[in-house]
């Protein structure tokens, strides 16, 4: 352990990127490690990675929960005090038990905001939409088909994809169910997150990329620039043909959502 707690950077600020899948927050969050400024915001707390994740700080998430926290939180954050995190709605009360069970954060008044902001110092909230949201059900029926949630160079699917009218129907209505989730954890907790919309982060990359880092009131050196994203948009033909067949078929079935 003891190579680890010389290399610890104590937080000034933490944020998280809250989002449901397909709305472009590998987009987003890769703009904002590659900044060198936001911390190296990924899924720490989806319990399937928790073990790789502790297993490179020699720490046991099922054994101690708080110590994983808290070694997660002090190893990822840059150099000048930023941690940032990415969190889904599907694991998001999960997410929330373990803290409470844990007992470090939390006393019998704390709520759900003052937990989180006793385990991640000085928390703001952004969150990442998709307007159009037949395009994001196209994708996200397109990755359940191939396996490929990240779109990058190199990376092969496991098969073909094939349209499916059914599956693009209830990937529309689930991600209709994970945004209330979002809309009812921020009621609950008062807070108004920065949102960010998915096809203004395709439009203006550098500029959206900006306005996070200004929300967040984090400065890039003088004349850096934001570098072009890692990851590749997944839209083509197969998506273009599916959005037009799909409302030829079940044109009842969905309604743009604009603004």
């Amino acid at each position: 352990m003891a190579g680890l707690f010389h290399k610890l950077r104590h937080p000034r600020r933490c944020y998280v990127v809250c989002t449901i899948p397909r709305s472009g927050s590998n987009l987003l969050t890769d703009g904002l490690r590659a900044t060198r400024r936001a911390g190296r915001p990924k899924q720490f707390f989806l319990r399937k990675f928790e073990s790789r994740y502790g297993a490179q700080l020699g720490l046991d998430p099922a054994a101690d929960y708080p110590g994983y926290v808290r070694g997660i939180v002090n190893t990822k954050t840059s150099p000048n005090g930023v941690f940032g995190f990415k969190l889904m709605s599907w694991y998001l009360e999960a997410f929330l038990a373990r803290l409470r069970d844990a007992h470090t954060f939390r006393n019998s008044a704390t709520d759900d905001l003052a937990l989180l902001q006793n385990a991640f110092p000085r928390l703001r909230f952004t969150y990442i939409i998709r307007r159009h949201k037949l395009r994001q059900a196209l994708s996200t029926a397109r990755a359940l088909q191939t396996g490929l949630w990240k779109v990058q160079e190199g990376k092969r699917t496991v098969s073909e994809p094939q349209f499916d009218a059914e599956l693009i129907e209830q990937s529309l209505r689930e991600a209709e169910r994970q945004e209330r989730i979002w809309e009812r954890f921020f009621q609950r907790l008062g807070v108004r997150p920065f949102q960010i919309e998915y096809e203004s982060l395709c439009q203006d990359y550098e500029g959206t990329i900006r306005g996070v880092l200004d929300f967040l009131r984090i400065s890039l050196p003088r004349g850096a620039r934001v570098g072009p994203p890692a990851t590749v948009r997944q839209a083509d033909e197969i998506s273009r043909t599916w959005e037009e067949r799909f409302l030829a078929e079940r044109p009842s079935s969905y309604s743009l959502v604009s603004g």
